[in-house]
This record gives C-alpha cells, sequence and structure tokens, in this order.
C-alpha cells in the first residue's frame, strides 16, 4: 500500500477561480452573440461569415480549462510514499472515555452534553502531534471505539458517529470504562499513560473508585471531566417524530444532574485533576495541558518517510491538451472544409 499526497497541497486552492474563469466566458459569448445578431438575419450572417464556428470556441474553452486544471495539479506536486519506516517519536498514551448514555443528550450545555464533548475532542485532536489517542465509549457497557493509535484522521471520522444508539445497554458504568482503558494501553511500565473521563457521573452500574485504584497502581493518570448541571434537567427524546422527555417506568420524567462527587474522587484516587464543564469551556485544554506535563515515552510507529513526484503523468496530460488546443481553431479553414474522411459511394 502506498500513501498518496500533495507536496502543496495549499495551490489546490486555485481550482476555485476556475468557476468564476467559467462564468465570464459565458457572459462573454452571450455579448458576441447578441452583437452578431445586431447585424440581421441567422443566415445572413452565416452567409456574410461563412468561416464562424459556433462550436469550436467552447471546444476550446473546455480544452484550456481542462489543461489549467491539470497544470494547477502538476503544481501542487502530487507524491506517493514508496518507503515505510519505524519512526521514534517522544509523546503520551492518552485514552478517552466517553459517556454515551442517554443522559448525555441532556442540553444543559448546548447543544447538548454528547455534541458539545465530541466537537471539543475534535479540536483536541486537531492539536495533537505525537501522542498517541484511544478513544472508549461506555453506557452500562464499555467498548473500545479507537485502539490506541497515531491516527488522527480515522480517529476523528470514528468520533463522528458516536452515539446513545451504539451502546445496547444503557446506564453509566464508569467503573468498566477504566478497567478496559487499564487493558487498552501498551504494555510496559515505563510508558506514560493518561487517561480522561467526560461523562455526567451519574454512575449506577459499578465501583469506579476501586477501578481508579487499579489504575492508579497501573502508572495511569485519570483526570475526569463533569459535564451538566448540578440542578438537573430532562433528557429529550424524539418519539413518533415528536420531541418529549425520557420517563422512568412509572412514567416520570427522568431528571438527570451531575454527580461531582464521585468525579473527583476517581481524579484523586489516580492522582489526576477534575475538570467541571461549562457551555463556553468543556475542560479539556486544562487536563490536556497537565498531560503535556507528563514525562514523554519513546514510541515507535510506522509511516511513510519518502516521497516520490508522480506529477509526470498529469505533466503528459496538460501537455496532450496543449496540443489539441493548438490544432483545434476557431474557425473552420476553407481549404480543409472539403475534406471527408468518411465519405463513401453507394
Amino acid at each position: 500500500m502506498q500513501l498518496f499526497r500533495f507536496a502543496n497541497p495549499d495551490l489546490l486552492y486555485l481550482l476555485l477561480v476556475l468557476p468564476v474563469v467559467v462564468i465570464f466566458f459565458i457572459i462573454n459569448e452571450i455579448r458576441k452573440k447578441r452583437a452578431i445578431m445586431r447585424i440581421g438575419d441567422e443566415e445572413l450572417v452565416k452567409r456574410l461569415l461563412p468561416e464562424r464556428s459556433g462550436s469550436r470556441p467552447a471546444i476550446k474553452f473546455i480544452i484550456q480549462l481542462l489543461g489549467i486544471s491539470v497544470l494547477i495539479i502538476v503544481l501542487a506536486r502530487p507524491q506517493f510514499g514508496s518507503k515505510l519506516e519505524e519512526v521514534k517519536k517522544k509523546g503520551v498514551e492518552v485514552i478517552i472515555a466517553l459517556d454515551v448514555s442517554n443522559s448525555m443528550l441532556a442540553e444543559d450545555i448546548q447543544p447538548n452534553r454528547l455534541t458539545r464533548a465530541k466537537q471539543a475532542l475534535t479540536r483536541l485532536i486537531d492539536n495533537l502531534d505525537n501522542d498517541k489517542i484511544g478513544l472508549i465509549v461506555f453506557a452500562g457497557d464499555s467498548y473500545t471505539q479507537i485502539p490506541i493509535t497515531t491516527d488522527y484522521i480515522s480517529a476523528k471520522m470514528f468520533l463522528t458517529a458516536i452515539g446513545p444508539e451504539m451502546v445496547p445497554k444503557q446506564g453509566t458504568a464508569i467503573g468498566s470504562a477504566i478497567n478496559l482503558g487499564i487493558r487498552s494501553f501498551t504494555p510496559g511500565e515505563d510508558k506514560s499513560k493518561a487517561m480522561i473521563i467526560i461523562t455526567d457521573g451519574e454512575n449506577h452500574e459499578d465501583d469506579p473508585i476501586s477501578a481508579a485504584e487499579e489504575a492508579s497502581k497501573a502508572g495511569i493518570v485519570i483526570h475526569t471531566i463533569g459535564i451538566g448541571s448540578a440542578g438537573g434537567v430532562p433528557v429529550p427524546v424524539t418519539a413518533g417524530g415528536k420531541r418529549d422527555y425520557l420517563k422512568d417506568v412509572d412514567g416520570n420524567t427522568v431528571i438527570t444532574k451531575i454527580d461531582e462527587d464521585i468525579l473527583k474522587k476517581i481524579a484523586i484516587t489516580a492522582g489526576g485533576n477534575y475538570v467541571r464543564a461549562s457551555n463556553t469551556n468543556i475542560g479539556l485544554d486544562e487536563v490536556f495541558g497537565e498531560i503535556k506535563k507528563m514525562k514523554k515515552q519513546e514510541m515507535e510507529s510506522t509511516m511513510y518517510t519518502e516521497y516520490n513526484d508522480q506529477f509526470q503523468i498529469f505533466a503528459g496530460i496538460a501537455l496532450f491538451l496543449l496540443l489539441v488546443d493548438f490544432v483545434i481553431m476557431e474557425r473552420k479553414n476553407r481549404r480543409l472544409a472539403n475534406i471527408k474522411l468518411f465519405r463513401f459511394k453507394i
């Protein structure tokens, strides 16, 4: 497998100019047609201008447009990676455990708790460099969504698809997420490992404090981010195309509120910090600032280190289009008008 890239990708923005050029061409052709029609009847114009062609200027313009497009691609320097190499970098392994229970759909954090957390995580991933990242989702059970990796593009892609519907069992099992996180890090005592838990803290399934103690013994620092309001809000749901609020078995509206105490205890037990999220700041920047202070470990990753230019094919296409444009004339040639290559006598 080879990796394709452009050495100068910013030059591809020049392609955005082409639609403007098309618009100017169309306007110019309309003006020319109106000017010619002022001379007189269409049949009269054909007799007065026998060499005029209505289609050739458009054909030449299309060829020129294609040629310019290909030349822009040439300037952007398309390349293929040709050599795989183990590259050593220094960074930290970070696993994010994201709560996807129904309570994360509450709208005390706009537009809702889960969407706001996903937006913050996307910005965090954009700022990563050498660090490895993994993603766990949890509700009543926990699941590995993204194994520990440096593939930030895939991480962002999987992040967009996360929602409560992907976890069959509802609830909030923070302890299960911590235990899965412990097993998900790269084995080794010399590794720098951190875990970020983003949740409203309403744990109903297990004992997260015991799990945090096990994480601490394994050298894992856990930071917690509490997302939600202390006063409590209902959980919106859509049923039959109508908006309603989540009800319990007795028909009462479920009120979800943040449990800061449990999140603070988890962070203290595993040597991390607790941050309370708000509409303006989820708290990932503060937490990751603490993670950056950790001792960086040497990590190996496989990547393409040599790239070969592949612009030759595109340059050949551009040259061919240039020659075709040169051969095709805008006006008809009287000497060639009587040449008929496909004339048959019956």
